[in-house]
């Protein structure tokens, strides 16, 4: 039995079911449909909206291009940069940096997270030394972190391992043990096994809160890589933005930090969709998205 059968057990035990129709009605079906799309249109208003004032404030001479250029003009040196073929080039050495960084302090957090979640000796030999690693700030740790490791690669791949761990480690132990007792108990009455009960249970369990730690990790992620690329980076998108700051070309700038929360939306939608797939069993996940 998973927990997704468990889940739907506790739903309908003691509740009169009702056959539902086979197909929903067609009004109701269109008015979602019309809610969605309002829903949509009203989540872009207000971005669509700064941008129409910034480019109405810049061209009317209210704001020097020096100080913040129009959209026009960033949008234009996004297209000169792209033929040219920095911008790709520069966005995708940040890419490789961020998801070798992540990839590393993602399964480093998991691991520790599992093993403290189910293991109070581990929890008083690792939480502890965790916990005070965390409240280091990026900037008090880069200037170790280039004796370690130089300014080299190695450097920038260890700050955005070190950024993505803490939020995959705290949500995975807080997951765990926020697993509904009632479970575990029906597992019991059920037979379960322990490997059993952890598989089909306790981590399934755990599995939004997990995905939520992965949902933060992915912003801290591209906050680390920008603190480490401002030192002694020789390409990426961080190296892009200090090597126009040097020549005051605000237009670059403003361009990178635009990449920046691109990149940062695209990868929470992905983080969104991977919770509804990996999340369909879920009551309070059920029909999310659609």
């Amino acid at each position: 039995m998973s927990l997704a059968d468990i889940r739907l057990t506790e739903t309908y035990v003691g509740r009169k079911t009702e056959r539902a129709p086979a197909r929903p009605p067609a009004p109701r079906a269109r008015r979602a449909g019309r809610s969605n799309g309002a829903l949509f249109a009203l989540s872009w208003a207000a971005p669509v909206l700064v941008l129409i004032v910034w480019e109405a404030l810049c061209r009317s001479g209210y704001v020097a291009p020096q100080i913040l250029p129009a959209p026009s003009k960033v949008a234009l040196t996004a297209w000169k940069l792209a033929l040219a073929g920095s911008l790709f080039s520069d966005l995708g050495v940040s890419l490789l940096r961020a998801a070798t960084g992540f990839a590393i302090g993602g399964l480093l957090g998991f691991t520790l997270g599992v093993a403290v979640g189910f293991s109070r000796v581990a929890e008083a030999a690792i939480d502890r030394s965790v916990q005070m690693v965390r409240a280091v700030p990026f900037l008090a740790a880069l200037p170790l972190t280039i004796i370690w490791f130089g300014v080299g690669e190695g450097q920038k791949i260890f700050l955005v391992s070190l950024g993505v761990l803490f939020p995959i480690y705290v949500n995975t132990v807080l997951g765990i043990r926020q697993v509904d007792p009632k479970l575990l108990e029906l597992a019991r009455v059920q037979g379960l096994t322990g490997w059993a009960t952890i598989r089909r249970i306790i981590l399934p369990g755990a599995l939004p809160s997990i995905l939520t730690g992965v949902r933060y990790a992915l912003a801290v992620a591209w906050l680390a890589l920008v603190v480490a690329e401002t030192v002694g980076a020789q390409a990426g998108l961080g190296f892009l933005a200090m090597d126009a700051r040097e020549f005051l070309r605000t237009d670059v700038i403003v361009l990178t930090i635009v990449i920046y929360a691109a990149i940062g939306a695209g990868s929470d939608a992905i983080a969104r969709l991977l919770e509804r797939r990996l999340l369909r069993w879920h009551p309070n996940f059920a029909g999310a998205g659609r």
